[in-house]
């Protein structure tokens, strides 16, 4: 075993895994790792694992909380990859319904599964942030452009902050322009 694979990584550690490719340690437990694989999401690995190659290990910190270091690493995983992460619905609403009921008695109401409605909802998030950093990375758009685009998309972002109340973390919720 080399002295690199004996090594205990820290948090936000990168590696690349022969199968699985490039990841993150976004977790530590006493024999092993969580580590989220930019292409197939998050697997655990055991700490004794030496296949793999340690692009760049950070030390473990006692003083970073899971948290913190969840927020950070969720942060950067959806500025730089294309990985869609698991985002949950706050757990009052599982296994709810959303009722849609016309005024008129006379119409039938529409029910659809909570679950169904903010799958929706986180949908259009995502693809509203892909459109985001489509319009940022442009070579096309003059940085003008860009700016009064951002504009439009934060306006995007805080006309769905009433959806907010439907998510589990706050980290996940829809900011829009704070003044």
């Amino acid at each position: 075993m080399s002295e690199t694979a004996t090594k205990i990584l820290g948090i936000g550690s990168r590696v690349k895994h022969p199968a699985m490719g490039d990841g993150v340690i976004i977790r530590l437990y006493k024999i092993a790792y969580d580590v989220c694989f930019f292409t197939y999401g998050i697997k655990q690995v055991a700490k004794d694992y030496t296949d793999w190659e340690i692009v760049d290990a950070i030390e473990p910190e006692t003083q970073v909380t899971y948290t913190e270091a969840e927020k950070s690493l969720r942060k950067i995983l959806r500025e730089y990859s294309a990985i869609d992460e698991t985002v949950r619905i706050g757990d009052k609403w599982k296994d709810g319904t959303v009722i849609l009921k016309p005024k008129d008695d006379s119409l039938k109401s529409k029910e659809i599964p909570i679950q169904t409605f903010f799958h929706k909802i986180v949908m259009v998030r995502d693809r509203v942030r892909v459109m985001e950093q489509r319009i940022n990375a442009s070579k096309l758009l003059n940085d003008d452009d860009k700016v009064s685009l951002q504009q439009y998309i934060t306006r995007i972002y805080g006309s769905l902050t009433t959806f907010n109340v439907l998510f589990k973390h706050k980290d996940d919720f829809f900011k829009g322009e704070s003044k």
